[in-house]
């Protein structure tokens, strides 16, 4: 299926889109930008020259995905969540060979008002809540919340929570999947 780009939306020459993408109303898809198919890009949002986007990748209205952010297959970008990509900014000092790089692993959900602070690599999986501020590393699905964000809980890949037993064992209510808990990290069990 051919990618759809509406009349307002700017997609630079030379960025890379794959099949069946939707570019909505007043997308800037910058002219470095790799993206693969079957990706969505909301409304207002922004796509740098930096930047390395998966298959199968939903960004919601008012996300701005900046130079140094690379974003796996099936990831999700709630509404009006933020990444940056200089730690320190100032408008007076030229820092663009400071960024640091934010890698957003397979199947991860950042929620609407989320932040991810540069730097860090959030976990296949993991689920950030609405508003959470991410400053380190998430692992594979842990759920995280608050400000600055803390791991509450662990996530299965079809997004329920999970209730690990005394084993550190834990099925996931709605897909069947078996998960493991050793050692502060979770593993998803194959059939």
């Amino acid at each position: 299926m051919p990618t759809t780009i509406h009349p307002s939306a700017i997609v630079d020459a030379g960025a890379q889109l794959g099949a069946d993408c939707r570019v909505w109303h007043f997308v800037h898809i910058s002219a470095g930008a790799r993206i693969g198919a079957r990706c969505s890009f909301g409304q207002n949002v922004f796509v740098g020259n930096d930047v390395r986007i998966g298959d199968n990748v939903k960004i919601q209205n008012n996300v701005s995905v900046y130079d140094a952010v690379t974003l796996e297959d099936d990831v999700f970008c709630g509404p009006s969540m933020v990444f940056t990509n200089v730690h320190n900014p100032r408008a007076a000092v030229p820092r663009k060979e400071e960024y640091r790089r934010t890698l957003i692993k397979r199947g991860a959900t950042l929620g609407a008002n989320s932040t991810i602070v540069c730097g860090v690599t959030v976990g296949a999986h993991a689920f950030v809540g609405a508003g959470a501020v991410i400053t380190k590393d998430v692992p594979d699905f842990a759920l995280m919340a608050g400000v600055p964000a803390r791991r509450i809980g662990w996530m299965s890949r079809h997004g329920e929570r999970l209730a690990f037993d005394a084993e550190g064992r834990a099925q996931c209510p709605h897909s069947g999947d078996r998960y493991q808990l050793d050692a502060g990290a979770v593993r998803l069990l194959e059939a």
